[in-house]
């Protein structure tokens, strides 16, 4: 297999690259913060790829926000859903995504049996994990209310980023199987910087990343 991984910033990126050691299988570039700066980048690297190569999947991997009671700091989610939580309309009834809307979808499905492959190899390694729904936000939350309407909005959310839906768009455009990989470093919620584990979440990422290579073997 030929892997594409994107990561929003080099942080994220050089975590990744310490966990796969080396293997010549893996390309990992950075994208860019936010769905769209990850979408343009994610396509540009697809549609430039050297010639010869083909990517038989694409990952999003970094760090992230953690739902409470779903995922705690240092967890690693692999996730099940990629859902573009933001995107739709306010109406007088709450939040209508885009499907409600009849605009197209809010989710991308994940390449299921792989991305199962790899919650099940981390929980054997002892790395805790969760197999759940990662959110796509443009603006990430800030406060408690926001969480928990998030948390009720799609049941189970386990984490929240700004890249994932991007990347998942543009390989699904070329139909390339897709995953996505946080490692978390703080609670969803009211912005507390001196919470936030950075450090703790990349050491997390790159131990979770020495497990793609077997996994994806």
């Amino acid at each position: 297999m030929k892997i594409l991984i994107m990561t929003a910033v080099e942080a994220e990126k050089d975590a990744v690259c310490r966990g796969l050691r080396g293997d010549s299988r893996f390309e990992v570039l950075t994208a860019g913060v936010g769905p769209v700066a990850a979408a343009v980048s994610t396509a540009t690297a697809l549609t430039t790829a050297p010639q010869g190569v083909r990517y038989d999947l694409v990952v999003s991997a970094g760090i992230a926000g953690g739902f409470a009671d779903q995922a705690a700091i240092g967890t690693i989610v692999v996730a099940s859903d990629v859902v573009a939580a933001d995107l739709g309309a306010e109406t007088p009834d709450g939040f209508a995504g885009v499907d409600k809307l009849g605009f197209g979808s809010n989710r991308i499905p994940v390449e299921r049996l792989l991305s199962s492959k790899l919650a099940d190899a981390l929980n054997l390694a002892g790395i805790t994990v969760r197999f759940g729904p990662v959110l796509t936000l443009s603006t990430v939350t800030g406060t408690a209310a926001s969480a928990v309407e998030l948390a009720e909005r799609v049941p189970g959310a386990a984490a929240e980023a700004m890249e994932g839906f991007g990347v998942a768009a543009a390989a699904q455009s070329r139909g390339i199987p897709f995953m996505e990989i946080r490692a978390i470093s703080n609670a969803v919620g009211p912005r507390d910087r001196s919470a936030w584990r950075i450090g703790d979440a990349l050491d997390a990422l790159e131990a979770a990343c020495t497990h793609l290579p077997e996994v994806l073997s």
